[in-house]
């Protein structure tokens, strides 16, 4: 079973939803409360963020990007990053190919 279209928490003030996923591609929701960090990560796939709402500084692999609502981000796949809220806000991630970890992740509530 995979975890689409349901909310989990990730991070301290930050919970995430798979929207959908196709063979290649899927997509996910985040919502971070303020100040809210997306630790510092990496991972093979290659993924677009897009910034819905709020404000957000990013790391990747060493430089800083803020981002408002309508920028975009593509942070390429081994790249070491992570974010901070500025203010409450929500992303939309994409991912490619899929983040099997992700889909198939135990849901605890």
């Amino acid at each position: 079973m995979t975890n689409i279209g349901i909310w989990v928490s990730a991070e301290p003030g930050v919970r995430r939803k798979i929207l959908n996923a196709g063979k290649q591609l899927m997509m996910m929701e985040v919502h971070f409360e303020e100040n809210a960090e997306g630790y510092m990560h990496s991972h093979p796939h290659e993924q677009m963020t897009y910034c819905m709402k709020g404000s957000f500084e990013f790391e990747v692999d060493g430089t800083k990007h803020v981002l408002h609502a309508g920028d975009t981000l593509c942070i390429p796949g081994h790249a070491v990053h992570g974010c901070r809220a500025l203010e409450p806000g929500i992303l939309l991630d994409s991912f490619t190919p899929l983040r099997e970890d992700l889909l198939n992740a135990k849901v605890t509530s």
